[in-house]
């Protein structure tokens, strides 16, 4: 199919989770609408992640509601199968999905509604751009990094298995979801691995018998709309492993080396600050507080839960807890990699419009800009914690499509003639 010179009502820039969310309640509603995506479907869950990685919560919940996986409900996805869901979900739907192709520009139309997109196969006219281009957009690297020649560095978003990386010693930085199961990975790999640990959160993968997604649901969570205090702090929930509860000590009374945040690099040689022990004890503590509010849930609804002592027991401390490491030299300790777990920018340069922040980040009302016509799907908080997870996804994109649908309906209203 052509879509050179072809109009639309709708147009949805890309074709993961939220793109195909976004298709499906937009066919429900009749919309006229294209879905562009410059690769192929879901392709971020097909190659911009690890060879072993798993969904991050169990498919019963991480799914859309119209299709199930063909998994143990509680099991945790592997990454391309979770692709090949999507693919499947948007043949499913029929949904208009266009591949190969990348829009390069968008431009308002003059003394009308709509835009006029420029792609690599051609130019489209459309009334409204839903942007569903994901969350993880560009991989940052911090400006600290050392600019050593010699020293393999990746972001996670590049990192694939334990084979990738030269001989020697691995720092990896960044405590979130991705960064200790990478380090996990390499230290059942048998390499020598250095954790660097800054403020996080670690929630129980499950407790009492119930999974970490369901305690946000039931306790409310998921619904809450402001998004963390800056510096976000990382989140260190894993499903590999068929799900356990990340534990730092535990890591490291595995073998893996845990340092503080990272704080420079001169010579040759990097440094950390001073609050490892604080940030871990900090995160423990939250964890304990969250027991006990999940305590206090079961007993107020009267459910039968096993109890779960086990959970709360708090091990002793690892050595590299008890003696912090401050410094460590490139060369003495045979550290030849890094791998920055460090998250991810946004990448909007091919939508021209006033309407982000200057950190790139949008600036909109739960999806809805103040640029008439162009709305987002699919990023952290856009309506609340669950936005840029699958089932949550589905839901903004159903709030997005009515509200485009009531738009159309204003623009198409006429005033009726008057009868003599």
């Amino acid at each position: 199919m052509s879509i050179n010179n072809k109009n639309i009502d709708t147009l949805i820039v890309g074709s993961g989770q939220a793109g195909i969310a976004m298709s499906e309640h937009l066919s429900n509603l009749g919309i006229n609408h294209l879905v562009l995506e410059k690769n192929r479907i879901a392709e971020a869950w097909r190659t911009r992640r690890w060879d072993s990685l798993v969904a991050n919560g169990p498919c019963w919940h991480d799914k859309f509601p119209n299709m199930d996986f063909p998994h143990d409900p509680e099991s945790f996805v592997p990454h391309n199968e979770v692709a090949e869901y999507f693919e499947q979900y948007a043949h499913m739907i029929d949904a208009p999905v266009e591949t190969g192709v990348e829009v390069q520009n968008i431009v308002k139309n003059k003394n009308m509604i709509g835009f006029t997109v420029k792609t690599n196969q051609g130019d489209v006219v459309a009334n409204n751009i839903v942007v569903a281009t994901g969350p993880f957009q560009k991989p940052v690297i911090p400006a600290i990094a050392p600019q050593k020649t010699d020293l393999y560095q990746i972001h996670s978003d590049q990192y694939k298995n334990p084979d990738q990386l030269p001989d020697g010693a691995v720092l990896v930085v960044g405590a979130g979801s991705s960064g200790v199961q990478i380090a996990s990975e390499l230290n059942s790999a048998g390499k020598k691995v250095y954790l660097s640990v800054g403020p996080h959160e670690r929630p129980p993968r499950k407790y009492r018998e119930r999974d970490n997604v369901w305690w946000l649901g039931v306790l409310g969570t998921w619904h809450e709309t402001k998004p963390p205090q800056r510096p976000i702090k990382g989140f260190a929930v894993s499903g590999m492993n068929g799900g356990q509860t990340v534990d730092f000590r535990k890591m490291g009374h595995d073998g893996i080396t845990l340092v503080g945040m990272t704080k420079a690099f001169e010579d040759n040689t990097v440094s950390f600050n001073d609050d490892l022990v604080d940030n871990i004890v900090s995160a423990e503590k939250n964890y304990l507080d969250n027991l006990e509010e999940m305590d206090d849930y079961i007993e107020a609804n009267g459910l039968d839960l096993p109890e779960e002592p086990e959970a709360k027991i708090i091990m002793d401390m690892p050595d590299s807890m008890k003696n912090p490491i401050h410094e460590l030299d490139f060369e003495k300790d045979n550290i030849t990699s890094i791998i920055w777990a460090s998250g991810f920018g946004y990448d909007y340069n091919w939508l021209p419009f006033d309407i982000f922040q200057e950190n790139g980040a949008p600036i909109h009302n739960r999806g809805i800009t103040s640029e008439p016509g162009i709305y987002f799907v699919g990023l952290p908080y856009l309506s609340s914690k669950g936005s840029s997870f699958i089932w949550g996804v589905w839901h903004d994109a159903k709030r997005i499509a009515e509200y485009i649908d009531i738009q159309r309906q204003y623009q198409s209203y006429k005033l009726a003639e008057k009868s003599d």
